[in-house]
C-alpha cells in the first residue's frame, strides 16, 4: 500500500468527519430551537388555562345572577355534540357504497 493511497484514505476520513460535525451542529441547534418552542408553548398553555379558569369564575357568577342551571346547559350542550357526531357517522356510512353481492 502506498503513501498516496493512505492519503487519500485520511483525507476521506477527515472529510466524513467534518460532515458529521456539520450535522451534528445542525441537529443540535434542532433540539434546541425545540426546547425553546417547548418551553414557550408550556408557557402559552399555562396561561390559556388560567385565562379559562378566570372566564369559568365569571361565567358561573354571571350565570348565577341570571339564575341560569350551567350543568343543566352543559349536559343539553354534551347531548347535542352527541346527536351531531352520530349524525355525521350516519351520513359517512350512507356516503359509503354498498358492495356488490358475489
Amino acid at each position: 500500500m502506498g503513501l498516496g493511497s493512505t492519503t487519500k484514505k485520511i483525507q476521506m476520513l477527515a472529510d466524513t468527519a467534518e460532515k458529521m460535525y456539520s450535522r451534528l451542529n445542525e441537529v443540535r441547534e434542532q433540539v434546541e430551537t425545540t426546547q425553546t418552542t417547548v418551553t414557550e408553548t408550556g408557557e402559552r398553555v399555562q396561561t390559556l388555562e388560567t385565562e379559562i379558569v378566570e372566564q369559568r369564575a365569571i361565567l358561573e357568577a354571571v350565570a348565577e345572577e341570571l339564575e341560569i342551571d350551567l350543568d343543566a346547559v352543559t349536559a343539553d350542550a354534551h347531548i347535542l355534540d352527541a346527536e351531531a357526531a352520530g349524525d355525521d357517522a350516519a351520513a359517512v356510512d350512507d356516503a359509503e357504497p354498498a358492495e356488490p353481492d358475489a
